[in-house]
């Protein structure tokens, strides 16, 4: 498929979850049995590790079609870039989507600020960027959208894999929003 039938599968995918007709293939005896000797998948999601936000679902994907990293706050750190890295240079997978969603907990902690101890300020100062570049006292929603787009722009900046492959027109980066109230995913 070409990335731009990637993104409409994955569009077409949301629509079937959001009206409640997922068909939730790909996820029998069948399909693990076809995966044990490899993946191949397509899409790669960087998402928040938010429990209400699960990609397969969301898209209506099976077994092997996502190449999942999440982290709260779906931040492009060390650790998750080098997951897509790998995604990007051994799985061959062709559209990197970076997925924030509405009411994200760990955005709201870094616009909040304030101590949270030494592990989870570590996390929210890499989401300040975000809330610097918003307008004061925007909206939560509004700085998770521009979470997802600089954290798109993080991935590109900050991996040579990833930009080769997003210059050389093999990979694109999109991010994307996803709310919790409809489960529909907005591609920003």
């Amino acid at each position: 498929m070409t990335q731009s039938q990637i993104i409409d599968s994955l569009v077409a995918g949301n629509d079937k979850f959001v009206s409640d007709k997922a068909e939730g293939g790909l996820r029998n005896e069948t399909r693990r049995n076809e995966l044990v000797t490899g993946q191949n998948p397509d899409t790669i999601v960087l998402s928040c590790a938010d429990s209400r936000v699960v990609p397969e679902l969301a898209f209506d994907k099976g077994l092997g079609e996502l190449f999942v990293v999440r982290v709260a706050g779906n931040i492009a750190n060390t650790d998750s870039i080098a997951s897509i890295e790998y995604a990007v240079a051994h799985l061959g997978s062709q559209v990197i989507v970076v997925l924030g969603h509405q009411s994200c907990g760990a955005v709201t902690a870094a616009v909040n600020g304030g101590d949270n101890g030494y592990n989870l300020n570590h996390l929210l100062c890499q989401i300040t960027p975000a809330v610097e570049a918003s307008e004061k006292g925007a909206d939560v929603n509004d700085v998770v959208k521009k979470n997802a787009e600089l954290n798109a722009e993080e991935l590109v900046k900050r991996s040579n894999i990833i930009s080769d492959a997003v210059n050389s027109g093999k990979v694109k980066v999109v991010s994307a929003y996803y709310n919790l109230d409809s489960g529909k995913v907005d591609f920003l």
